[in-house]
């Protein structure tokens, strides 16, 4: 399985029967430029969006013909299981920024998980509900979400074997978020990679949590 992180919550998971699914595609150019990553431009067979905000949601975008996966419940697509778990946006049970969801599948053998814009730690009953995870996308910048000590608390909750860190601060992000670092701070088991695609196989997952570090790709 390969993983290209685009910038923020987007990324393109690719099958090695060559399935490619979209996560979160966001609106180049959104928030008065304040997104200012590229314009996404792979064609996707399966779009899955964690929420109706115009930084997760940009399926109008994309080109070419594909199902949109969206929404909590369990639906089966290209033959891949998808389950949204419902959690929330905030703190304050979507008081302040509404719903979200999180999504759980298997690619290649591998159990994938997309936090998108999760605003809080976790409930026993959400963990049930996620079940085991080989590869965690996670948001760290605070703010809109988890911030990095939260984010911290989530991992080890979820406890994945390799960890993907999204929405933070970056030069192509305005939004009032932090740095990565923020996160890393205190961090040993770091592999940052000076591209933006990794190839994951599940039989050479490493022993404990491995936090991937991606380059943007747009």
């Amino acid at each position: 399985m390969k993983i290209k992180w685009y910038g923020h919550a987007a990324f393109l998971i690719t099958s090695d029967q060559g399935l490619k699914i979209i996560l979160d595609p966001y609106e180049s150019g959104a928030y008065g430029g304040a997104l200012a990553y590229g314009k996404i431009t792979d064609q996707a067979d399966v779009v899955l969006t964690s929420h109706d905000h115009a930084d997760h949601n940009d399926t109008k975008s994309l080109p070419g013909a594909f199902q949109v996966v969206k929404g909590p419940g369990s639906k089966e697509v290209k033959g891949i299981p998808f389950k949204g778990v419902s959690v929330y946006h905030d703190p304050s049970k979507g008081s302040e920024r509404g719903s979200n969801v999180i999504f759980v599948f298997t690619v290649d053998g591998l159990r994938v998980c997309h936090l998108g814009d999760l605003g809080h730690v976790l409930s026993e009953k959400e963990l049930g509900e996620i079940g085991p995870v080989d590869v965690l996308m996670i948001p760290v910048g605070g703010h809109f979400t988890i911030d990095p000590k939260q984010a911290t608390t989530v991992a080890g909750q979820i406890k994945p074997k390799v960890l993907i860190p999204m929405h933070y601060k970056t030069e192509k992000c305005g939004f009032p978020i932090a740095p990565l670092d923020d996160f890393l701070k205190g961090k040993t088991n770091v592999k940052r990679l000076a591209q933006s695609e990794v190839t994951i196989d599940r039989t050479h997952l490493p022993s404990q949590m491995e936090i991937i570090v991606l380059n943007h790709a747009l």
